[in-house]
């Protein structure tokens, strides 16, 4: 068992259970040795509902990645391809079964569709010749992946671009289709409440499954008592700023992907004496993040800031802790002393791990440039010369800084003014192109297109009204010691999570204004539950809302929430769903035309 999925109030070690059954019942399908071939972009989900030790019950052998032309030698019975239901891998897929049949004894071939089955797909292995050559073409629907005790995503990572660009909403199926999976294992929603066009969608899809299954009514007692559906265009502004808090920068900086995060190796190898620093080690350290470990969960929410003076306190209390050894005087003290020795030991090495990681945060935080950077945010987000082309933005054009630092930027100033002024717009534009390359003029049609970079019309900011109504920015943030989640970019609330904030109380009512000049509709859906279902609350206890983003959140928004949570009086504990955990780089990468 996962231990960090069972902390919270639902436990998320159920899901993962039910998915893991599910991948068992299809290994055990194709008997005998087994090699899997992987898609790769799914080794990272899979990882955290099986480990190689499950696979390897399951008569496991080999496992490659799909790569074009044959396949590695291996002496197995079955061989079983994991992949998305992309047309481009069904053609390395057809590769690697022709000249494996060419190969010499005939094995058994498996495609496993993850999270779907494909007609496209399947026609197109057709057209190779390879589709008979498959004994079991089956779907396994690994819709939503409990990455720690309150939070689930999806990792679909084209999620954002296909609903706002594409007019696609096969992710919004699986969205509701993993709703329908946690309903199964945790009891009816009784309600509803979502903001944006992609809510409503999955709230009419989740309405109309149910219909469907009148049949089988569901008769667990209901742990959610709200699900609320946020559409990611509601609040394009969050992912765009520079996340503050510890995990937020880690994935800013580093990029957390799965869990894992890499690092550079210089900060983390031994320090030997006189040995003047000879073989560094040359491999990214990799380290997994999640709240197993007991350090990391106290400090990830926290700001920045705040993090040194605990990883101080901690390396006194371990420092204190380890002098104890010269006190025990009897037998039995020594005893005692060597049975804590393991947990002691290993909190020395996590917090080794995370005072070097606060420091090369430290190295990118202190710069000028990160201030620069974050000081025009924060005058963008407190409405301060939003209308006009900024100068830091245009020395970074001229310096050639990053592209999408530069995009990052001039689409927070754009969000932040409700559009730009044609002539201001044209301007950025203009720069752009001639700077990084007239190829990139796809992408600002795209960014325009998701509503991130585009004119302003009819002459009206209402940035401003929604800053205001919902107290987006707050002058005295205490990044120490927090009362209001403002101090997760140490100013700004994030704006889809002071709606979650404001729903569950005083309730939505109080800022129907703002609802309506944020995008698409927001509603309200009451779920029947069976009778003796109906929730009868403890005093004192609190409600489970379960809050997710259609389109990606960020580690800042889960922070934010998290601190929602842990509030005395707050009344209501969140869980986070997700399409996608990103960060501002990941999204507008995703956004970005790749040039042929």
């Amino acid at each position: 068992m996962a231990a960090h999925l069972s902390y919270g109030r639902v436990n998320l070690n159920v899901l993962r259970e039910a998915v893991r059954r599910e991948l068992r019942e299809f290994l055990d399908k194709c008997a005998g040795s087994k090699a899997i071939v992987w898609d790769e972009y799914l080794t990272g989900p899979f990882g955290l509902i099986a480990q190689y030790s499950l696979l390897k019950e399951h008569e496991v052998e080999k496992m490659f990645t799909l790569k074009g032309n044959r396949l590695p030698a291996a002496d197995v019975k079955n061989i079983i391809f994991f992949v998305r239901p992309r047309l481009e891998l069904m053609n390395i897929i057809a590769e690697n079964v022709l000249s494996e049949d060419r190969r010499g004894p005939t094995r058994d071939f498996h495609i496993l569709f993850v999270p779907r089955r494909s007609l496209l797909c399947e026609q197109r292995l057709k057209d190779l010749g390879v589709l008979g050559s498959f004994i079991h073409r089956e779907e396994y629907s690994l819709d939503l992946i409990p990455f720690d005790g309150d939070l689930l995503s999806m990792e679909s990572e084209g999620a954002f671009k296909e609903c706002y660009l594409e007019g696609d909403q096969t992710s919004l199926y699986h969205a509701a289709k993993g709703l329908m999976t946690l309903q199964a294992l945790y009891g009816t929603i009784p309600q509803i409440f979502g903001k944006g066009e992609c809510a409503r969608q999955v709230a009419n899809m989740m309405i109309r499954m149910k219909r469907e299954f009148t049949g089988s009514q569901n008769s667990i007692f209901p742990v959610f008592d709200n699900l609320l559906l946020l559409d990611r265009n509601v609040d394009l502004l969050t992912p765009l700023a520079t996340q503050l808090t510890y995990e937020g920068l880690i994935d800013e900086i580093y990029g957390i992907q799965n869990s894992y995060v890499k690092l550079p190796p210089e900060k983390f190898a031994p320090k030997k004496q006189g040995d003047g620093g000879k073989d560094l080690p040359t491999e990214a350290k990799k380290l997994q993040l999640n709240s197993a470990e007991e350090l990391y969960a106290e400090i990830r929410d926290k700001n920045f800031n705040a993090v040194g003076s605990v990883l101080s306190k901690k390396a006194k209390i371990i420092s204190a802790a380890f002098e104890e050894r010269h006190n025990a005087k009897t037998v039995g003290e020594i005893k005692q002393f060597v049975s804590q020795l393991p947990h002691m030991q290993a909190a020395r090495g996590s917090l080794a791990n995370h005072t070097s990681i606060a420091e090369l945060i430290k190295d990118v935080t202190t710069s000028e440039d990160f201030f620069d950077k974050l000081t025009v945010e924060q005058e963008f987000m407190s409405g301060i010369d939003t209308d006009k082309v900024n100068n830091y933005i245009e020395d970074c054009i001229a310096q050639k800084h990053s592209l999408i630092k530069v995009l990052r930027l001039v689409c927070l100033q754009s969000v932040c003014n409700s559009g730009l002024k044609q002539k201001v717009l044209d301007y950025y534009k203009r720069e752009i192109l001639q700077t990084y390359g007239y190829e990139h003029i796809l992408t600002l049609h795209n960014l325009e297109k998701a509503g991130l970079l585009k004119p302003q019309t009819g002459g009206r900011n209402n940035y401003p009204t929604i800053r205001k109504t919902l107290r987006l920015w707050m002058d005295d943030v205490n990044e120490q010691n927090p009362t209001d989640i403002s101090y997760v970019y140490s100013g700004y609330a994030p704006l889809s999570v002071r709606l979650a904030q404001l729903l569950s109380r005083p309730g939505w009512r109080s800022i129907e204004e703002v609802l309506r000049i944020l995008p698409g509709p927001h509603f309200e859906e009451r779920q029947p539950l069976p009778t003796g279902l109906q929730k009868k609350r403890q005093p004192g206890e609190n409600r489970v809302t379960l809050v997710f983003f259609l389109g990606g959140v960020t580690f800042a928004e889960i922070a934010a929430l998290r601190f929602l949570s842990q509030l005395e009086d707050g009344g209501t504990e969140y869980v986070i769903a997700t399409t996608k955990l990103m960060n501002g780089t990941s999204w507008i990468e995703a956004l970005m035309e790749k040039p042929f």
